[in-house]
């Protein structure tokens, strides 16, 4: 064969063995140091056998240039010798770093030697005998390595599976502790004689579950020896354990073995390094949070004085079982899990294979939280290590077996990419790397080998796709097994199990939830059959909420209501987001699901894609006045419109709730875009309502035509968009007689309509009430309900008052004759926006009006500080500063001349009469302050202008404000900061105080 053709024989031989730079590979087997090895079939199968070849080879030739004169001995023992070839080229094929080591320390291949079955898994004593004798730091990081070395080739070589591997990374770093707290003794043996020193591992140390790169997590435990009293015992504890965590952190020529981290003691890194058990029990028992119990679940003695350590974990043991007792045990859990997920950078959550959804933690939260649910009457499932407990949990009946197995093979998958990946460089990360050599060499470790990167991600998006279903299953699916029948070989909890399990998650009547549970899904209907596909899913949603039981309640109620219409179930159950925005919108509060109950079929809009999305002011008139046409009287005509704006108030609050919270993969909606969207649809609603009991008013008593014009002016919040849930509708009439109609005539017709409006659209129904308010017209209560035009015209040329200017701001026409309601905007526009600007004795007239609203209209017993609308810093605060403005500088400024608050806040911060911080602080005030009153209502279906005082109906408050559970302090705090610094612009602005 010529010298070309024995080339591209080589080329291909090295292509078909999985070198992706046979150019290269071919010029290194070529050198001196590796011919002899050059043509040997099996070094080159034990070559492409590995997760990277080239790495591999190169790896190699540094090791041989290394060993020098004793090179030859190597390639010899590796020719002959088929599982020290497979276990050193292995590892150099899947780690840098530990190629780097062999080449410094060429000598400690011979760690890789014996293969003998004893060898397989080594323990604690066994890596204590490996690491005996180091007299230095650095002695002790070499020690590791070479430890580390044995670890990774039976990793890499499949002799260990993830979870041996894992208990042997455990069991070395238990080791290593001993030895560096012996070489931190050995520098101050006057310390060690002061003090007993316990080290207890925590996290996947303690768990017997370590990665190759990790934290190792401990707290210190000391107690002084005889004739030491404590102060000195702890000083001694404090700077032997200090010395330990620098001689395992510290990082030198040989590297690093791994951070010791003492984060999870009691206060954190705020706290004293080293505490006694007293001081330990104490604090438990008075200040611990619940995570901090869940922690304490993987707690065991790892070196120093092993009988205090055991005394350590006994006595905190049963704190750990007592947890899911505690009352916010769902709530620390659910935050803590959260906290992970948003604590994860944007650009690396589809990269992440421990922290992301489907990731390794949601498994670990799943069977942690099982564990410490059902764990408090069953022993068997106190394990530490997460697949033994998920072992555990399936052999006890509270996971299904076939979903113990596939959680099991996910959660080993995971691990065994996470543990590749970081013995490639000894880094600690758990991304998927970027580059497509890295993923490539990732993919063939784990066995791929045609397409490798393809293969991997494929096996990537199952697995983590099993772990999102599986999570909910596991909570879930048990509790439909204690109240259905079931196919045989599904899990079943007793009904005490099942109570406990729906306490822990957060329902305060677990009696009652399990008997809504066996309401809707026992049987062997249909109906029961898709009802168990969907409440497992539906019950997380639940939980997650302020008020589950609230939650579960309504919808059984609405599946009561709709169980039997056919497209119900169906749209649930193949609209993905429709069954979750239904959870949202009935575990949020009363308001919504009141309205929903009353119409089940308005659940529809719920899967529609653009059902949620408020719906036009003519669309909704147009409807509105079609279903008065169709109607026989005016009470069944105000009946059509009520339905209407029933319908449209559900599909309102349903998209202020789901856009408030944000559903999965979606982020909540901006707070004050939200709150604007809602104004206008709360306004245009209400507008067609009053539209259609117009009509319904005309044509019970004078059919097609009203003996006068007449018009519906809305004033207040109805006037400038900016109506809550629970505002009523203020307005004024206005009418002018027709062409041969007397002025008394029209007048009695114009007030008859007006009042025949008012009763239909507070006739007592199911629906809520739409109340129009009259009071803010010419002389008040004791003025007449409507009035022409020219009795408008001499009233307001004669007697108007500088409120009344003041209301008329936001005067708006909503209904009736638009061109008569042209014609009074146009009488009022010298009233609301003077010419001029106001006299000091209008600005002190409007001044002494608001002190006295302050003094004599706040509620008794009302706090003023959180009061939304009367309160310090509230609405009634801005928006009298912004309408002073309006009143002053409108004349000359067009851009005040708006009905809205924000919009005019905005023109007054444009024309230089308010400067950006302030106007932002009064802003940020009169969103905050809108938004509580419609959190109010949406939770307590009744208006209110303050925060409920129901400890659940706040919290629901706060989650609609985005606050995490539990953090409902925070939310007042907050209030009370935002307002009063309003207040202070305020007092500036409007009372003109500096």
């Amino acid at each position: 064969m010529t010298q070309g053709g024995r080339r591209n024989s080589m080329f291909g031989r090295l292509l078909r063995h999985g070198f992706t730079d046979p150019d290269a590979a071919e010029r290194l087997l070529a050198s001196g140091e590796l011919a002899p090895v050059r043509t040997d079939t099996l070094f080159l199968d034990a070559l492409g056998a590995t997760a990277d070849p080239d790495l591999a080879l190169v790896g190699l030739l540094r090791l041989v240039e290394s060993l020098g004169e004793d090179a030859q001995a190597l390639l010899d023992t590796l020719r002959a010798a088929k599982p020290l070839r497979d276990r050193l080229l292995g590892v150099l094929g899947a780690s840098t770093a530990l190629a780097d080591h062999l080449a410094r320390h060429p000598a400690d291949w011979q760690a890789l030697v014996t293969y003998e079955s004893a060898d397989l898994h080594p323990g604690v004593e066994e890596f204590e005998a490996a690491l005996r004798g180091v007299d230095d730091p650095d002695a002790l990081r070499v020690a590791y390595r070479r430890a580390l070395l044995s670890i990774a080739a039976r990793d890499v070589c499949g002799t260990s599976d993830v979870a041996d591997t894992a208990a042997e990374l455990a069991d070395l770093a238990t080791a290593t502790l001993r030895a560096a707290l012996a070489l931190a003794e050995s520098e101050a043996p006057e310390d060690a004689a002061a003090c007993r020193l316990a080290v207890v591992g925590m996290g996947k140390a303690g768990g017997h579950e370590l990665n190759y790169v990790s934290d190792v997590d401990v707290i210190y435990v000391a107690e002084p020896t005889d004739g030491t009293d404590e102060e000195t015992a702890l000083k001694a504890a404090n700077r032997l354990a200090a010395h330990l965590m620098r001689i395992c952190s510290d990082t030198t020529a040989e590297g690093t073995i791994w951070p010791v981290d003492a984060n999870l003691r009691p206060e954190g890194r705020n706290g004293p390094l080293v505490r006694t058990l007293s001081s330990h029990l104490a604090y438990y028992q008075r200040w611990a949070k619940t995570w901090e119990f869940q922690a304490l679940l993987k707690a065991r003695p790892m070196a120093g004085d092993p009988a205090l350590g055991f005394e350590y974990v006994d006595a905190v043991s049963p704190m750990v079982w007592q947890a899911s007792e505690r009352d916010n045990f769902v709530t620390d859990v659910q935050q803590m899990r959260r906290r992970v997920v948003a604590s994860i950078p944007a650009a690396q959550v589809e990269r992440e294979l421990k922290l992301g959804p489907g990731g390794l933690r949601d498994v670990e939260f799943a069977v942690q939280l099982l564990q410490l649910v059902h764990g408090r009457s069953d022993v068997t499932l106190r394990s530490p290590t997460t697949l033994e407990a998920l072992d555990a949990l399936a052999a006890g009946g509270y996971v299904g077996r076939q979903d113990a197995a596939a959680m099991d093979a996910a959660y080993r998958f995971l691990r065994t990419m996470e543990h590749r990946i970081q013995l490639y460089q000894m880094r600690r990360t758990h991304l998927m790397p970027e580059a497509e050599a890295d993923q490539r060499r990732l993919g063939r470790s784990l066995g791929y080998r045609s397409e490798p990167v393809t293969e991997l991600h494929k096996a990537w998006r199952r697995h983590a796709s099993a772990v999102r279903r599986l999570h909910e299953k596991l909570f879930y699916r048990p509790l439909l097994d204690a109240v259905a029948q079931l196919d045989a070989g599904e899990v079943r909890l007793s009904t005490q199990a099942a109570r406990q399990r729906l306490e822990a998650l957060g329902y305060a009547d677990p009696a009652a939830a399990l008997r809504h549970l066996e309401a809707l899904a026992s049987g062997v209907s249909r109906k029961a059959a898709i009802q168990r596909t969907l409440l497992p899913v539906l019950l997380g949603w639940f939980a997650d909420s302020a008020d589950p039981d609230a939650g579960l309640l309504a919808f059984r109620k609405v599946s009561d209501a709709l169980g039997k219409t056919p497209w119900y179930l169906r749209l649930l159950r193949d609209e993905g987001a429709a069954a979750e925005n239904l959870a949202r919108v009935l575990s949020a509060g009363r308001f919504a699901p009141d309205l929903l109950l009353r119409a089940p079929e308005a659940v529809a809009l719920l899967g529609d894609e653009g059902g949620l999305r408020p719906r036009s002011l003519r669309a909704l008139t147009q409807e509105t006045l079609a279903a008065v046409s169709r109607a026989s009287d005016a009470e069944g005509a105000v009946v059509a419109t009520r339905g209407v704006r029933r319908r449209e108030l559900f599909r309102t609050a349903a998209g202020d709730l789901i856009g408030a919270y944000g559903t999965e993969g979606v982020a909540p909606q901006d707070p004050a875009e939200s709150l604007d969207r809602v104004g206008d649809a709360l306004t245009d609603l209400n507008a067609a309502a009053l539209a259609g009991a117009l009509r319904a008013a005309v044509r019970a008593q004078w059919g097609a035509e009203l003996p006068t014009r007449f018009a519906v002016i809305g004033l207040g919040r109805f006037g400038g968009h900016e109506m809550s849930y629970g505002s009523d509708a203020d307005v004024l009439f206005v009418h002018e007689p027709r062409d041969g109609v007397g002025e008394h005539e029209a007048g009695k017709a114009a007030f008859a309509v007006a009042t025949e409006m008012r009763r239909l659209l507070q006739l007592p129904t199911a629906d809520p009430p739409l109340v129009i308010d009259a009071d803010l017209r010419p002389e008040g209560k004791s003025g007449a309900l409507a009035r022409s035009l020219d009795s408008y015209a001499a009233y307001y040329r004669r007697w108007s008052l500088v409120w009344e200017s003041q209301a008329l701001l936001r005067a708006e026409y909503v209904a009736g004759d638009e061109e008569l309601a042209g014609r009074f905007m146009e009488l009022i526009a010298p009233l609301r926006y003077p010419a001029g600007g106001l006299s000091e004795d209008s600005v002190r007239e409007i001044r002494r009006l608001k002190a006295r609203m302050e003094s004599e209209r706040l509620p008794r017993g009302a706090d003023a500080t959180t009061h939304t609308k009367l309160g310090r810093g509230g609405l009634t605060d801005v928006e009298w500063t912004v309408q002073l403005m309006q009143l002053r500088h409108a004349a000359e400024i067009p851009g005040l001349r708006t009905t809205r608050t924000r919009a005019a806040l905005a023109a007054a911060l444009e024309a230089g009469l308010v400067d950006e911080t302030d106007a932002g602080i009064l802003d940020e005030a009169w969103v905050l302050a809108s938004r509580v009153r419609n959190a109010a209502m949406l939770v307590r279906g009744r208006p209110g202008d303050t925060f409920p005082s129901d400890s659940r109906e706040l919290g629901a408050v706060g989650r609609y404000l985005g606050y995490e559970p539990g953090h409902v302090g925070e939310m007042l705090d907050d209030y009370r900061r935002v307002t009063r610094r309003a207040r202070g612009v305020v007092d500036r602005l409007f009372y003109d105080t500096e």
